[in-house]
């Protein structure tokens, strides 16, 4: 949607013009003395009109260009011109640049317009030209969007054209660039958005596996599918896995994504994502409550998040192989649903004691983390909504972040600072490793109740990774879905989050 204007030409249609104003400071000596006074500039405006028009608004003179106040006149051509306060350019951070674009972008598609133009110029506030089109462009992608599709009466999309207008010729080739970087991305976050969206009732097991195949058929050339079915999984000892899937009526899915670069060479890095794919968790036999049981079509975010990043790297011809491998299944109740106190063999060979079936998201990681150590990476990554507890510990806002090697722990953070997105380390100490013991198995699935939970079941998960290969857990319960404080998000749903951070940290991993 966002389409290149060099010289403004374009932007003379558009229906509404959007352009920043900033404050600065002006320092005045009368007798002696220095007053400081606080100022609105618009000197960064190409449109000498524009700037006469703005200065002749009675409703100027309470305009102080704060940060995400606005104010609308009509221009001479009868097009709307809405000017937003950035408040000291020099104070501007890439997330707040973000969140404006997102706010005015918003506010402007929902008046109905079917074209606008925003003024790069105005907007180009990094220090980085390139870094700032691409904040304007996920912005922007990341607003635009909604889920409709079972509404019997749906809003007509207006909105035909984006125009990002009056830039200096010298820097179209790396703005291009950067827009061309960020719209897989920016795609890739609607399929996620889409599939954790999606209602239970179409988005089995089965249905869920045959979505990403179908996409991988058509995006994503050149990588190598494999979906094992129940058998196969049954196959490969997952037992534990399998256990979740007992009292479904659904066949279990794990699908196994591989890509690898055009220029592979023994040096180049092996990156695993694994994904918790649960369409729906009713709790099994520790059956959730009523209200609980409500948003639980968003357990399998984290396998869609998995799925989005490596779409994503894929298109952008990520520099390491990627293994992207999702456990998909519901947690359901019949009478051959796995019951408390059932203890059941992990594919790792480790024996398991079950005392209760809503921790149910670890036991389906747990036999295919085993299953992506035999693949040998460099690295692992897995994200889950696994856990109530890291709402309790971080809120709805903040991923947690565990593992088992700082080095590679800190290669996401960084990434996530990079990507403006909140991820924060929590440890896993030899207790609470110590917690996950059973008297009668090796492992038990829950700990101490009320204690440590996201901790703890990052620890179990440890329990499976082979080889001392370098894993991370993402806890994405927080963050998948509701993020209604950041304006690029929708205010319910699926978020997308934390596919950004791993594509940044896919496309530079050396």
């Amino acid at each position: 949607m966002l389409v290149l204007d060099f010289n403004g030409q374009k932007a003379m249609n558009a229906d509404v013009k959007i352009v920043s104003a900033f404050q600065k400071t002006k320092t005045s000596k009368v007798k002696g003395k220095t007053s400081e006074e606080t100022v609105v500039s618009v000197d960064h405006w190409r449109d000498q009109s524009l700037k006469e028009e703005f200065s002749l608004l009675k409703a100027n003179k309470n305009f102080k260009a704060s940060r995400d106040e606005v104010i609308t006149f009509t221009g001479t051509l009868g097009e709307t011109v809405k000017v937003v306060g950035l408040g000291e350019k020099t104070k501007v951070k890439a997330e707040d640049l973000r969140k404006t674009i997102a706010k005015i972008f918003k506010a402007a598609k929902a008046e109905k317009h079917s074209s606008m133009s925003f003024d790069f110029t105005s907007f180009d506030v990094l220090g980085d030209s390139a870094k700032a089109a691409a904040v304007i462009a996920e912005a922007i992608g990341m607003s635009d969007y909604s889920f409709d599709k079972y509404l019997s009466k749906k809003s007509p999309a207006n909105l035909k054209e984006v125009l990002l207008s009056n830039f200096d010729k010298k820097k179209e080739a790396n703005i291009k660039k950067a827009l061309e970087a960020t719209q897989p991305i920016v795609e890739a976050i609607h399929v996620v958005r889409d599939f954790v969206n999606e209602v239970p009732n179409v988005l089995r097991s089965t249905e869920y596996a045959k979505l990403i195949e179908a996409d991988v058929k058509k995006n994503l050339k050149g990588v190598k599918i494999k979906i094992l079915n129940k058998a196969q999984i049954k196959a490969e000892g997952m037992d534990m896995f399998l256990s979740v899937n007992a009292g479904s009526a659904f066949e279990p899915r794990l699908v196994h994504l591989t890509y690898e670069p055009t220029k592979k060479t023994a040096k180049t890095k092996h990156i695993a994502l694994v994904g918790k794919g649960l369409v729906f968790d009713t709790g099994g036999y520790s059956l959730k409550p009523g209200a609980g049981m409500m948003g639980m079509k968003h357990d399998m975010a984290g396998s869609a998040t998995m799925y989005g990043a490596f779409r994503a790297a894929v298109m952008l011809k990520a520099p390491v192989k990627i293994s992207c491998l999702l456990g998909i299944t519901d947690n359901a109740v019949n009478s051959l649903a796995t019951m408390p106190d059932s203890i059941v063999k992990t594919r790792s060979g480790k024996t398991v004691e079950i005392l209760n079936t809503d921790a149910e998201g670890r036991l389906v990681l747990g036999d295919v983390l085993d299953y992506a150590c035999d693949l040998k990476p460099d690295g692992i990554i897995d994200a889950a909504t696994l856990t109530g507890a890291c709402l309790v510990a971080l809120g709805n806002q903040v991923t947690a972040a565990l593992g088992n090697d700082q080095k590679f722990i800190d290669s996401i953070l960084k990434a996530a600072d990079d990507c403006n997105e909140y991820m924060w380390q929590l440890p896993i100490i030899p207790e609470w490793t110590q917690d996950m013991k059973s008297k009668i198995a090796d492992l038990k699935n829950i700990g101490t109740p009320m204690r440590a939970g996201t901790a703890t079941a990052a620890a179990f998960l440890k329990e499976f990774i082979k080889d001392d290969i370098p894993w991370c857990h993402l806890d994405i319960a927080g963050t998948a879905d509701g993020q209604s404080h950041l304006p690029y998000c929708p205010p319910a749903g699926g978020s997308g989050l934390t596919v950004r951070t791993l594509v940044h940290m896919l496309m530079t991993t050396k």
